[in-house]
């Protein structure tokens, strides 16, 4: 089983990095806020789960052994699959989920694409004994707060200025109303606010 991966990137795309391991390529599927993170021609070192299906092997990078284990521990509960697992580290952090499954927080879970009440239900019901210590510190809007950064992180990341980065962040923002939504959504929205700009 493959526990982690190290080496260098390669490439970075809007759902999947390769990072070059001994001359092979790999491709590993993460989260927008891991692969904000990444640089191409860097070195780096993710954790690394290796999902394997009756007609495919896929496999999951994350930027901590923390969050790989909640990527797993989820997988656990009915109705969860990866694409669910990924959407739902993508949304909120590592403690933010904990928190909100131990506490049956069903509003925060179900700001996750994909989970809906019953999902979030079954979720806190199936893995609320699991999660482990919990801070006892309030969690605000888990990685909702810091979406800024981490849109701002990703545009780089994909290779526009800080500059051009930050003018898409502050037109993102400008349309939000209410509910701040994923990650991934807003980083999509920016690149094709830049794209326009071209």
């Amino acid at each position: 089983m493959i526990a982690s991966v190290s080496g260098v990137v390669a490439s970075v795309g809007a759902e999947v990095a390769v990072v070059e391991v001994g001359g092979i390529g790999l491709a590993l599927h993460c989260a927008p806020p891991t692969l904000a993170s990444l640089r191409v021609g860097r070195e780096t070192r993710l954790a690394a789960a290796l999902i394997v299906r009756e007609d495919s092997l896929t496999l999951f990078g994350f930027a901590s052994e923390d969050e790989k284990q909640l990527f797993e521990l989820l997988l656990t509960a009915s109705g969860v699959g990866p694409k669910i697992a990924v959407a739902a580290l993508s949304v909120h952090t590592p403690e933010a989920l904990r928190a909100a499954i131990s506490q049956g927080d069903l509003s925060t879970l179900t700001q996750v694409p994909g989970i809906g009440k019953k999902g979030a239900e079954r979720i806190v019901l199936e893995l609320r004994d699991k999660v482990g210590p919990v801070s006892a510190l309030p969690v605000q809007g888990g990685r909702s707060m810091a979406w800024t950064e981490q849109v701002r992180q990703g545009l780089v990341g994909l290779g526009w200025s800080m500059a051009q980065a930050d003018q898409a962040v502050a037109a993102v923002a400008e349309t939000i109303d209410g509910t701040t939504p994923p990650v991934p959504v807003l980083l999509k929205q920016a690149i094709r606010l830049l794209g326009k700009n071209k």
